[in-house]
């Protein structure tokens, strides 16, 4: 009998942010945290700084079964070269019908690449626990979660643009009365999700703290932010079930 050896799946992170002091020193960089967030053993992660113009060749992009795209400090609606061009790779990527899973940032970007609008948040910056609305009659959310479709669920937000008017081919997947368009998916290929499901509180507390620092946020708001994991946190493990799910092809027939 032959042994047929199984490929390795391979990933990619395209990183839009800088690590911070606090996540170097305690995860090793923002790498780690999607990895242990997304990744799975037997998998092949590899990173790209895009944030400094750190890009796969377009011929080696059909190595990878999934990308991920990171949140980050800059603005999605923005021309620098980075942006223009990570714009360019996800026109691409959306081409070959590769699976990307936009986070924040990554959510507004691929907005942007698809034909959407994206802005200030309309009722401002959010950041903090938030508890968002699911879509319950969706098939594809079923399938990823196994069944039961949880009603809410709650993500750390952190972030003060959001997408103002869909892609024609978008299906909301989620809402919340902070946000109308929490997350969404087009086609099988395509998932955005506007919170963080990688962060925990440490990492929310820490980006609080360095935003009050710069003096880019007021102390009351920081507080707020701060006050909304009192006695709450978010579902991590669902949240790691419905984009591993997705990343991975895995969605259980119902």
């Amino acid at each position: 009998m032959v042994m047929v050896e199984q490929k390795k799946k391979r990933f990619a992170l395209f990183l839009a942010t800088s690590d911070s002091d606090f996540v170097k020193k305690t995860y090793g960089g923002y790498f780690n945290v999607f990895v242990s967030t997304f990744g799975e053993e037997g998998e092949q992660w590899d990173l790209f700084r895009v944030i400094d113009g750190d890009f796969p060749d377009e011929k080696d992009l059909d190595k990878y079964d999934g990308f991920v795209i990171s949140g980050s400090p800059h603005d999605a609606f923005a021309d620098a070269d980075w942006i223009v061009k990570l714009c360019e790779v996800c026109q691409k990527l959306d081409e070959m019908k590769k699976k990307v899973l936009g986070i924040c940032f990554g959510h507004q970007i691929i907005t942007r690449v698809k034909g959407g609008k994206i802005g200030r948040a309309r009722k401002g910056a959010d950041m903090g626990l938030r508890r968002i609305s699911i879509a319950k009659d969706n098939e594809k959310l079923r399938g990823h979660f196994g069944g039961e479709v949880p009603a809410s669920l709650a993500i750390i937000k952190c972030h003060q643009d959001e997408v103002l008017e869909l892609p024609e081919s978008a299906t909301v997947l989620a809402s919340s009365e902070i946000c109308e368009v929490e997350m969404f998916s087009i086609g099988d290929h395509l998932l955005c999700i506007q919170g963080h499901p990688e962060y925990n509180k440490e990492i929310l507390f820490e980006i609080v703290d360095r935003v009050l620092n710069m003096k880019r946020m007021e102390q009351e708001f920081a507080d707020k932010a701060k006050s909304t994991m009192d006695t709450a946190q978010p579902d991590r493990d669902l949240w790691q079930k419905l984009c591993k799910s997705f990343l991975k092809g895995r969605s259980e027939q119902v």
